[in-house]
Protein backbone atom coordinates (compact mmCIF):
# COMPACT_ATOMS: atom_id res chain seq x y z
CA UNK A 1 0.00 0.00 0.00
CA UNK A 2 1.39 2.91 -1.36
CA UNK A 3 -1.27 5.70 -1.27
CA UNK A 4 -2.07 8.30 1.72
CA UNK A 5 -4.61 10.50 2.37
CA UNK A 6 -2.83 13.71 4.16
CA UNK A 7 -5.64 15.70 6.29
CA UNK A 8 -4.09 19.21 6.82
CA UNK A 9 -5.12 22.77 8.27
CA UNK A 10 -6.66 24.81 5.18
CA UNK A 11 -4.02 27.61 5.39
CA UNK A 12 -0.97 25.40 4.79
CA UNK A 13 0.00 27.27 2.26
CA UNK A 14 -1.15 30.74 3.26
CA UNK A 15 2.00 33.41 3.13
CA UNK A 16 0.40 35.68 5.21
CA UNK A 17 0.33 33.04 8.34
CA UNK A 18 3.71 30.98 7.85
CA UNK A 19 3.92 28.56 10.71
CA UNK A 20 6.53 26.17 11.61
CA UNK A 21 3.31 23.44 11.48
CA UNK A 22 2.32 24.00 7.89
CA UNK A 23 6.23 24.35 6.70
CA UNK A 24 6.50 20.76 8.11
CA UNK A 25 3.40 19.44 6.47
CA UNK A 26 4.37 20.80 3.45
CA UNK A 27 7.85 19.52 3.46
CA UNK A 28 6.66 16.09 4.52
CA UNK A 29 4.05 15.87 1.76
CA UNK A 30 6.92 16.55 -0.81
CA UNK A 31 9.25 13.96 0.40
CA UNK A 32 6.59 11.31 0.54
CA UNK A 33 5.88 11.75 -3.25
CA UNK A 34 9.41 11.57 -3.71
CA UNK A 35 9.63 7.93 -1.98
CA UNK A 36 6.59 6.90 -4.36
CA UNK A 37 3.99 7.50 -2.13
CA UNK A 38 0.40 8.51 -3.85
CA UNK A 39 -0.41 11.88 -1.65
CA UNK A 40 -3.45 13.18 -1.73
CA UNK A 41 -4.10 16.08 0.54
CA UNK A 42 -7.28 17.20 1.90
CA UNK A 43 -7.19 21.11 3.49
CA UNK A 44 -9.85 21.17 5.55
CA UNK A 45 -11.08 24.71 6.21
CA UNK A 46 -11.52 25.58 10.49
CA UNK A 47 -10.25 27.16 12.98
CA UNK A 48 -8.23 24.51 14.49
CA UNK A 49 -8.12 23.19 17.01
CA UNK A 50 -11.59 25.37 17.75
CA UNK A 51 -13.52 24.32 14.83
CA UNK A 52 -17.44 25.53 14.34
CA UNK A 53 -19.96 22.75 14.39
CA UNK A 54 -19.91 23.36 10.53
CA UNK A 55 -16.37 22.61 10.31
CA UNK A 56 -16.67 19.40 12.30
CA UNK A 57 -19.02 18.54 9.57
CA UNK A 58 -17.14 19.34 6.63
CA UNK A 59 -13.83 17.28 8.37
CA UNK A 60 -16.31 14.27 8.68
CA UNK A 61 -17.45 14.76 5.10
CA UNK A 62 -13.63 14.20 3.96
CA UNK A 63 -13.50 11.38 6.18
CA UNK A 64 -16.21 9.50 5.01
CA UNK A 65 -14.83 9.64 1.52
CA UNK A 66 -11.51 8.73 2.10
CA UNK A 67 -11.52 4.67 0.86
CA UNK A 68 -11.55 1.88 4.24
CA UNK A 69 -8.54 0.41 5.36
CA UNK A 70 -6.78 3.34 3.67
CA UNK A 71 -3.62 4.91 5.54
CA UNK A 72 -4.32 8.40 6.47
CA UNK A 73 -2.05 10.67 7.83
CA UNK A 74 -3.32 13.61 9.90
CA UNK A 75 -2.11 16.82 11.09
CA UNK A 76 -2.79 16.92 15.11
CA UNK A 77 -4.04 20.83 15.09
CA UNK A 78 -7.22 19.16 13.08
CA UNK A 79 -7.44 15.67 14.97
CA UNK A 80 -7.08 15.96 18.23
CA UNK A 81 -9.15 18.79 18.82
CA UNK A 82 -12.47 15.93 17.37
CA UNK A 83 -12.62 12.33 18.55
CA UNK A 84 -16.46 12.20 17.95
CA UNK A 85 -15.06 12.11 14.67
CA UNK A 86 -11.63 10.52 14.60
CA UNK A 87 -12.96 7.73 16.92
CA UNK A 88 -15.03 6.31 14.57
CA UNK A 89 -13.08 6.88 11.87
CA UNK A 90 -10.40 5.03 12.78
CA UNK A 91 -12.21 1.72 13.12
CA UNK A 92 -12.53 1.81 9.17
CA UNK A 93 -9.25 3.52 8.44
CA UNK A 94 -5.55 3.96 9.54
CA UNK A 95 -5.19 6.87 10.88
CA UNK A 96 -1.41 7.90 12.23
CA UNK A 97 -1.49 11.72 13.99
CA UNK A 98 1.07 13.70 13.51
CA UNK A 99 1.23 15.85 16.69
CA UNK A 100 3.19 19.80 16.17
CA UNK A 101 1.59 20.76 19.95
CA UNK A 102 -0.03 18.75 22.21
CA UNK A 103 -3.52 19.79 23.49
CA UNK A 104 -3.25 18.22 26.65
CA UNK A 105 -6.70 17.46 26.64
CA UNK A 106 -9.46 14.73 27.29
CA UNK A 107 -10.08 14.98 23.69
CA UNK A 108 -6.69 14.68 22.68
CA UNK A 109 -6.20 11.22 24.52
CA UNK A 110 -9.26 9.65 22.83
CA UNK A 111 -7.79 10.41 19.26
CA UNK A 112 -3.91 9.43 19.98
CA UNK A 113 -5.34 6.24 21.65
CA UNK A 114 -7.32 5.33 19.10
CA UNK A 115 -4.41 5.72 16.15
CA UNK A 116 -2.88 3.36 14.54
CA UNK A 117 0.83 5.52 15.07
CA UNK A 118 1.69 8.90 16.70
CA UNK A 119 4.50 11.01 14.88
CA UNK A 120 6.03 13.72 17.35
CA UNK A 121 8.22 16.10 16.06
CA UNK A 122 10.52 15.86 19.06
CA UNK A 123 11.85 13.36 21.89
CA UNK A 124 10.09 15.82 24.11
CA UNK A 125 6.85 15.95 22.38
CA UNK A 126 7.42 11.82 22.57
CA UNK A 127 7.97 12.02 26.81
CA UNK A 128 5.36 14.36 26.98
CA UNK A 129 2.98 12.36 25.14
CA UNK A 130 3.87 9.47 27.30
CA UNK A 131 3.64 10.80 30.28
CA UNK A 132 0.11 12.00 29.79
CA UNK A 133 -1.52 9.33 27.49
CA UNK A 134 -1.58 5.57 28.03
CA UNK A 135 0.00 5.01 24.94
CA UNK A 136 2.13 1.70 23.97
CA UNK A 137 5.81 3.48 23.44
CA UNK A 138 6.14 1.72 20.44
CA UNK A 139 2.91 3.54 18.54
CA UNK A 140 4.53 6.99 19.21
CA UNK A 141 7.37 7.76 16.99
CA UNK A 142 10.32 10.70 16.55
CA UNK A 143 10.88 12.77 13.38
CA UNK A 144 12.18 15.72 13.70
CA UNK A 145 12.08 18.94 11.16
CA UNK A 146 14.58 18.99 9.01
CA UNK A 147 15.76 22.24 7.52
CA UNK A 148 17.16 23.31 3.90
CA UNK A 149 20.92 23.99 3.45
CA UNK A 150 21.52 27.94 3.49
CA UNK A 151 24.41 30.39 3.05
CA UNK A 152 26.66 30.95 6.35
CA UNK A 153 25.20 34.77 7.63
CA UNK A 154 28.35 36.79 7.37
CA UNK A 155 27.83 38.74 11.38
CA UNK A 156 28.94 42.09 11.69
CA UNK A 157 31.53 42.79 14.01
CA UNK A 158 29.58 44.23 16.95
CA UNK A 159 26.82 41.47 17.32
CA UNK A 160 24.44 43.92 17.12
CA UNK A 161 22.00 42.96 14.60
CA UNK A 162 19.32 40.98 16.56
CA UNK A 163 15.99 38.73 15.13
CA UNK A 164 13.18 37.04 16.51
CA UNK A 165 11.16 34.69 13.63
CA UNK A 166 8.11 34.01 14.92
CA UNK A 167 4.29 34.73 14.77
CA UNK A 168 3.09 37.68 17.23
CA UNK A 169 1.31 35.95 20.25
CA UNK A 170 1.61 35.34 23.86
CA UNK A 171 3.13 31.67 23.41
CA UNK A 172 6.03 33.02 22.00
CA UNK A 173 6.79 36.09 24.28
CA UNK A 174 7.43 38.78 22.65
CA UNK A 175 6.60 40.55 26.02
CA UNK A 176 9.24 39.08 27.76
CA UNK A 177 12.15 39.67 25.17
CA UNK A 178 10.97 43.54 25.01
CA UNK A 179 11.43 43.66 28.92
CA UNK A 180 14.87 42.08 28.70
CA UNK A 181 15.79 44.38 25.71
CA UNK A 182 14.73 47.28 27.84
CA UNK A 183 17.50 46.25 30.42
CA UNK A 184 20.18 47.03 27.92
CA UNK A 185 18.90 49.91 26.23
CA UNK A 186 22.12 51.72 26.63
CA UNK A 187 23.61 49.08 24.49
CA UNK A 188 23.74 48.95 20.86
CA UNK A 189 21.53 46.68 19.23
CA UNK A 190 18.36 46.78 16.81
CA UNK A 191 15.77 44.12 16.62
CA UNK A 192 13.69 42.69 14.03
CA UNK A 193 10.79 40.85 15.02
CA UNK A 194 9.04 38.74 12.00
CA UNK A 195 5.97 36.85 11.72
CA UNK A 196 2.27 37.34 11.64
CA UNK A 197 0.95 40.00 13.36
CA UNK A 198 -2.67 38.66 12.71
CA UNK A 199 -3.16 35.57 14.97
CA UNK A 200 -3.90 37.54 18.38
CA UNK A 201 -4.08 41.12 17.42
CA UNK A 202 -5.06 42.06 20.79
CA UNK A 203 -1.66 40.87 22.02
CA UNK A 204 -0.18 42.82 19.16
CA UNK A 205 -1.75 46.14 20.62
CA UNK A 206 -0.40 45.42 24.18
CA UNK A 207 2.93 44.93 22.88
CA UNK A 208 2.98 47.89 20.65
CA UNK A 209 1.90 49.86 23.46
CA UNK A 210 4.52 47.99 25.66
CA UNK A 211 7.31 49.24 23.38
CA UNK A 212 5.84 52.81 23.63
CA UNK A 213 6.09 53.17 27.22
CA UNK A 214 9.64 51.47 27.35
CA UNK A 215 10.75 54.23 23.95
CA UNK A 216 12.37 51.17 22.07
CA UNK A 217 9.49 51.54 19.19
CA UNK A 218 12.35 52.24 16.96
CA UNK A 219 14.57 49.59 18.02
CA UNK A 220 12.21 46.76 18.01
CA UNK A 221 10.15 46.79 14.87
CA UNK A 222 7.32 44.13 14.00
CA UNK A 223 7.51 43.56 10.39
CA UNK A 224 5.17 41.16 9.48
CA UNK A 225 5.60 37.72 8.00
CA UNK A 226 8.26 37.32 5.49
CA UNK A 227 8.90 34.26 3.74
CA UNK A 228 11.00 33.42 0.88
CA UNK A 229 14.20 35.19 -0.30
CA UNK A 230 12.89 38.23 1.95
CA UNK A 231 13.12 35.58 4.78
CA UNK A 232 16.83 34.41 3.33
CA UNK A 233 17.84 37.87 3.49
CA UNK A 234 16.57 38.96 6.52
CA UNK A 235 18.38 35.98 7.98
CA UNK A 236 21.70 36.93 6.29
CA UNK A 237 21.66 40.02 7.89
CA UNK A 238 21.40 38.57 11.55
CA UNK A 239 23.99 37.95 14.27
CA UNK A 240 21.65 36.40 17.14
CA UNK A 241 18.69 34.73 16.89
CA UNK A 242 16.50 35.85 19.57
CA UNK A 243 13.65 33.73 21.55
CA UNK A 244 11.71 33.85 24.62
CA UNK A 245 8.75 31.53 23.74
CA UNK A 246 6.94 30.39 26.96
CA UNK A 247 6.81 26.79 25.33
CA UNK A 248 8.37 24.99 22.01
CA UNK A 249 7.72 21.41 21.02
CA UNK A 250 11.41 21.91 19.09
CA UNK A 251 11.27 25.22 17.28
CA UNK A 252 12.58 24.93 13.72
CA UNK A 253 13.54 28.65 13.47
CA UNK A 254 16.31 27.64 16.04
CA UNK A 255 18.04 25.16 13.25
CA UNK A 256 17.19 27.87 10.53
CA UNK A 257 19.29 29.93 11.86
CA UNK A 258 22.34 27.25 12.55
CA UNK A 259 21.76 26.38 8.84
CA UNK A 260 23.48 29.78 8.72
CA UNK A 261 25.82 29.41 11.46
CA UNK A 262 23.68 31.95 13.80
CA UNK A 263 23.97 31.29 17.25
CA UNK A 264 20.89 31.61 19.45
CA UNK A 265 19.81 32.89 22.53
CA UNK A 266 16.41 31.13 23.49
CA UNK A 267 14.37 29.83 26.62
CA UNK A 268 15.28 26.63 28.20
CA UNK A 269 12.04 25.35 27.68
CA UNK A 270 10.42 22.07 25.62
CA UNK A 271 12.34 20.72 22.56
CA UNK A 272 13.94 24.23 22.49
CA UNK A 273 17.60 22.44 23.82
CA UNK A 274 16.83 19.51 21.76
CA UNK A 275 16.54 21.86 18.46
CA UNK A 276 20.12 24.08 19.50
CA UNK A 277 21.88 20.35 20.26
CA UNK A 278 25.66 20.43 20.33
CA UNK A 279 28.42 21.29 18.06
CA UNK A 280 30.85 17.64 17.41
CA UNK A 281 33.04 18.73 20.39
CA UNK A 282 30.05 19.67 23.01
CA UNK A 283 29.87 23.44 22.95
CA UNK A 284 26.34 24.98 22.54
CA UNK A 285 26.00 26.62 19.65
CA UNK A 286 23.88 29.83 21.53
CA UNK A 287 22.94 30.48 25.07
CA UNK A 288 20.01 28.60 26.71
CA UNK A 289 18.12 31.10 29.37
CA UNK A 290 16.00 29.76 32.13
CA UNK A 291 12.03 30.24 32.08
CA UNK A 292 11.36 33.06 34.76
CA UNK A 293 10.96 30.99 38.25
CA UNK A 294 8.16 33.56 39.13
CA UNK A 295 5.70 32.97 36.60
CA UNK A 296 3.52 29.55 36.63
CA UNK A 297 5.17 26.81 34.74
CA UNK A 298 3.52 27.45 31.42
CA UNK A 299 3.10 31.33 31.62
CA UNK A 300 6.87 32.49 32.09
CA UNK A 301 9.15 33.17 29.03
CA UNK A 302 12.78 33.59 29.53
CA UNK A 303 13.63 35.23 32.80
CA UNK A 304 13.93 39.32 31.40
CA UNK A 305 16.86 39.73 33.44
CA UNK A 306 18.50 36.57 32.47
CA UNK A 307 18.11 37.69 28.99
CA UNK A 308 19.39 41.12 29.42
CA UNK A 309 22.44 39.72 31.43
CA UNK A 310 23.13 37.24 28.05
CA UNK A 311 22.23 39.88 25.83
CA UNK A 312 25.23 42.43 27.20
CA UNK A 313 27.46 39.69 27.64
CA UNK A 314 27.11 38.68 23.72
CA UNK A 315 27.36 42.82 23.06
CA UNK A 316 30.11 43.41 24.76
CA UNK A 317 32.57 40.12 24.80
CA UNK A 318 33.73 39.58 21.97
CA UNK A 319 35.88 36.54 22.76
CA UNK A 320 32.10 34.90 23.47
CA UNK A 321 30.60 35.65 20.07
CA UNK A 322 33.45 34.81 18.17
CA UNK A 323 33.04 31.00 20.31
CA UNK A 324 29.29 31.15 19.64
CA UNK A 325 29.95 32.07 16.12
CA UNK A 326 32.54 28.98 16.08
CA UNK A 327 29.95 26.31 17.66
CA UNK A 328 27.11 27.13 15.55
CA UNK A 329 29.38 26.68 12.17
CA UNK A 330 30.13 23.64 13.59
CA UNK A 331 26.65 22.85 14.73
CA UNK A 332 25.34 23.22 10.79
CA UNK A 333 27.44 20.20 9.70
CA UNK A 334 25.48 18.25 11.55
CA UNK A 335 21.98 19.59 10.84
CA UNK A 336 19.66 16.88 9.16
CA UNK A 337 17.77 17.94 5.51
CA UNK A 338 14.08 17.14 5.22
CA UNK A 339 15.03 13.87 3.15
CA UNK A 340 15.63 12.30 6.58
CA UNK A 341 12.34 13.62 8.73
CA UNK A 342 10.40 12.27 4.78
CA UNK A 343 12.16 8.54 5.60
CA UNK A 344 11.21 8.58 9.05
CA UNK A 345 7.48 9.47 8.73
CA UNK A 346 7.48 6.96 5.27
CA UNK A 347 8.97 3.97 7.56
CA UNK A 348 6.37 4.67 10.32
CA UNK A 349 3.35 4.88 7.54
CA UNK A 350 5.00 1.62 5.63
CA UNK A 351 4.30 0.18 9.31
CA UNK A 352 0.71 0.72 9.72
CA UNK A 353 0.00 -0.21 6.06
CA UNK A 354 1.32 -3.73 6.17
Amino acid sequence: MTHVHVVLPNDIDDPATPSGGNAYDRQVCRGLAARGWRVTEHAVPGAWPRPSAAERAGLAHVLDRVPGDAVVLLDGLVASAVPEILVPAARRLRPVVLVHLPLDDASEREVLTAARAVVTTSAWTRRRLLDLYPLPADRVHVATPGVEPAPLAPGSGAGSELLCVAAVTPHKGHDVLVDGLAKVADAPWTCTCVGALSRDPAFVDRLRRQLAEVGLADRIRLVGPRTGADLDATYAAADLLVLASRGETYGMVVTEALARGIPVLATATGGLPEALGSAPDGSLPGVLVEPDAELAVGAAGADPAAMADALRRWLYEPELRRRLRRSARARRTTLTGWAVTAELISNVLKGVSA
